[in-house]
């Protein structure tokens, strides 16, 4: 086990220095013009240019632009020349927000999606499981910006039950941040639910018939320890990876509408805000950030999948 954690630790490396590079090129070296232009913004004066051009040291090799580049990132040393602003602080001042979404929706999505998935599989063609179907079909073809606009009119205007958009700190109101995090967690959860159940789902009834099952239930055990035990812990490997992914690329700036809905001010909201400004040094930052998440939560699912079926061990 030690062994395939260090083999995934250095796979995880050598992908994000492959990020880190593609990242700088994107950025830094294929667009046509003067890059000092582009991080300056289009209103910034040519005092302001040449100030970055030396700062980033564009008058130097690429190489040696690119090492000054991914310095600036990780030693939080990147700012908004058109606000004025550190972009890592602003990061860190919005990750709660979207920490404080990403968990409660991922905890939300993945313990219905692993309920509805099971009830489906094993009611499959039976009324509940057309039922669950067609909610989850549902769940997955409506927009979050129309099930977030349509939950706040009917809750947070109508109704009046939860406040209407905007984020408390747990610090400060604990049951003011769970109030204001409700609605944003149900509308971010009711896509994944829906699409985590159906490859559950799936996954399930493969598995149900494979030998290992029916060596199983010829040795006498229940059809629940069949199902918790043997089928339902294999099945799980692809949720596993999903479930990583999708969580990674939500604290990377991926519940942007989410966020953009319920004025969360969270990370994708501000990543939102620098793209539609041209900022590229929020965009840059932002976009390194969430390839980090992704990659590390990645090398996690890898490892988690270890555990759950000790072949992979093998074969990675």
């Amino acid at each position: 086990m030690a062994r395939f954690i260090v083999r995934r630790v250095l796979a995880m490396i050598g992908v994000l220095f492959a990020i880190s590079v593609l990242t700088f090129f994107i950025f830094q070296v294929i667009p046509n013009g003067d890059p000092a232009v582009r991080l300056g913004g289009r209103n910034s004066t040519p005092e302001t240019r040449e100030a970055i051009r030396k700062d980033w040291g564009f008058d130097k090799p690429i190489w040696q632009q690119y090492f000054i580049t991914m310095g600036k990132i990780f030693d939080g040393s990147i700012k908004s020349y058109q606000q004025q602003i550190n972009v890592e602080d602003e990061i860190k001042r919005d990750l709660p927000a979207t920490m404080s979404l990403a968990i409660g929706a991922g905890i939300i999505w993945l313990g219905f999606g692993i309920l509805f998935g099971v009830i489906s599989a094993v009611k499959a063609g039976k009324f509940t499981d057309t039922g669950l179907t067609v909610l989850s079909l549902i769940g997955v073809s409506t927009p979050v910006f129309l099930l977030g606009a349509l939950v706040l009119w009917l809750f947070a205007y109508k109704l009046q039950i939860f406040p209407a958009g905007g984020y408390v700190k747990l610090s400060q109101d604990p049951w003011g941040w769970f109030t204001h995090l409700i609605l944003p967690w149900f509308v971010l959860s009711v896509l994944f639910i829906g699409f985590y159940s159906r490859v559950l789902r799936s996954n399930i009834l493969d598995t149900i018939n494979e030998d290992y099952v029916r060596t199983a239930r010829a040795k006498g055990l229940s059809e629940r320890r069949i199902l918790i035990h043997h089928v339902l812990r294999n099945s799980l490997i692809p949720v596993v990876s999903l479930f990583g992914l999708d969580f990674a690329a939500v604290i990377g700036g991926g519940a942007i509408l989410t966020e953009t809905v319920f004025n969360l001010q969270g990370v994708g909201q501000y990543a939102a805000e620098g793209i539609q400004q041209l900022d590229v040094p929020v965009v840059l930052v932002i976009t390194m950030f969430g390839a980090f998440f992704v990659v590390v939560l990645s090398a996690v699912v890898d490892v988690v999948y270890a555990i759950l079926d000790p072949r992979i061990r093998l074969s990675g």
